[in-house]
């Protein structure tokens, strides 16, 4: 494996221990551009790699595991980080398998660390926890349709296909008034202007679109 950390106290640290646990460490490196070249060199199995290094210490190793992925996919690649990072994290994972995004302080559980590391090699994908908890909150507060009744999202999924009213009583066997009362309710919970209806049934149309 390649190890590329700007922290040199932490790299070592993880070259022993993984050394300790059986695996090879082939290189390692203090920023992007010598990691892409030691994975380049090397073909390593797995590259572990920090996510903020120079110059920026911004998005530097994220963007070298993307260059690894295309040009090395059979390379697993776990990406370590200090912060819970939401979109950083999710571009990575969902470049496919033999992934991985954990926190720094998660490598204070040794057998749980190198547990992690074989996983990934052999061909699966890990998330922290902590991420886990974090991607789900962001949902909850992304996805607008979260305050719609399972009946309110058909009647919009309807209203999306062009349906009228009647339409949308005929398709799911209900009245017409009962339409009328969802829509109603649909256009209060998503918290649309009061305007005309039918300008008011377009923006709930985007807004479903949006959310998909």
């Amino acid at each position: 494996m390649v190890l590329a950390d700007d922290d040199v106290l932490l790299r070592e640290g993880l070259a022993g221990l993984v050394e300790r646990s059986g695996f090879e460490v082939v290189g390692q490196g203090g920023t992007a551009s010598e990691l892409i070249a030691l994975v380049r060199e090397h073909k390593p199995d797995l590259a572990i790699i920090d996510i903020r290094m120079p110059p920026s210490h911004t998005s530097e190793g994220l963007d070298a595991a993307r260059v690894i992925r295309e040009e090395l996919p059979e390379t697993a690649i776990l990406v370590l980080s200090a912060h819970v990072q939401v979109e950083q994290a999710t571009d990575l994972l969902a470049s496919g398998e033999r992934s991985g995004y954990l926190l720094k302080s998660r490598v204070t559980d040794v057998d749980e660390f190198i547990e992690t590391l074989q996983r990934i090699v052999k061909g699966g994908s890990v998330v922290d926890p902590a991420l886990v908890h974090e991607l789900v909150a962001a949902r909850r507060v992304k996805d607008p349709l979260d305050v719609l009744s399972p009946r309110e999202r058909e009647v919009l999924s309807l209203m999306a296909e062009g349906r009228s009213n009647a339409g949308i009583a005929h398709q799911l066997w209900i009245t017409e008034g009962t339409v009328e009362k969802h829509v109603h309710s649909i256009l209060t919970k998503l918290r649309l202007p009061a305007t005309e209806d039918d300008q008011r049934r377009v923006l709930a149309v985007i807004t479903f679109l949006d959310a998909r």
